[in-house]
Order: structure tokens, then C-alpha cells, then sequence
């Protein structure tokens, strides 16, 4: 009995370390894209389906009461939303500055 305990004691720990990775793994996209406001290798289509996949394991984790579960995706949810915020906000305004420049140019 004392096997098993400690081998789900163990397999928490490896769960916990695992969904830290994972979730950090954002922060420095995050503090890139702050930095430098260039989202051009960004993949709109493909972190909106992520961050879709993301919420979903929210909902996941809320439905079966699993802590770690809904913590860790709870950050990558706000990391990854940022993210795709950040990359969505970034094009429309540089889309916005070439219409206004374009327009500029043709008055």
C-alpha cells in the first residue's frame, strides 16, 4: 500500500512539474512580442486553435476537479490568449498605418 501512495505521490509531482514547464514555456513569447512588437512568425490560425484546445482542458479540469489540471491551464490560457491578443492587435495597426500611408501617397 505504501508502494502505491508513494508511485501517486511521485506521479503528482511529475504531473505538477510537467504542467510548469508547459506553461512557462509562453512566458518568453510573451515578453518577446512586448519587447520587440513583432508578431510576424506568429500563427494566428494556429494559436487561435491552441488557445481553443487550452480552454477546453480548462473545462476539463473544472468538470473533474483536477487542481493541477486547471491551474496550469488557466495560466497557458492567459499566456497564450495574450499572446494571440498581442499578434492580432500588432497586424491591424500595421495594416491600419499602410492604408493610411497608401492614401497619403495617392492625395
Amino acid at each position: 500500500m505504501n508502494d502505491i501512495i508513494a508511485l501517486s505521490d511521485i506521479s503528482q509531482w511529475i504531473g505538477i512539474a510537467a504542467a510548469c514547464c508547459t506553461t512557462l514555456s509562453f512566458v518568453p513569447q510573451v515578453i518577446q512580442i512586448l519587447k520587440s512588437r513583432d508578431t510576424a512568425g506568429i500563427s494566428v490560425a494556429m494559436y487561435t486553435i491552441f488557445t481553443t484546445g487550452v480552454f477546453f482542458w480548462v473545462v476539463y479540469g473544472f468538470v473533474i476537479w483536477d487542481l493541477p489540471v486547471l491551474l496550469a491551464n488557466s495560466v497557458t490560457l492567459i499566456l497564450t490568449l495574450s499572446v494571440l491578443m498581442l499578434t492580432i492587435t500588432q497586424r491591424l495597426r500595421t495594416r491600419n498605418v499602410r492604408k493610411t500611408t497608401a492614401r497619403q501617397r495617392t492625395d
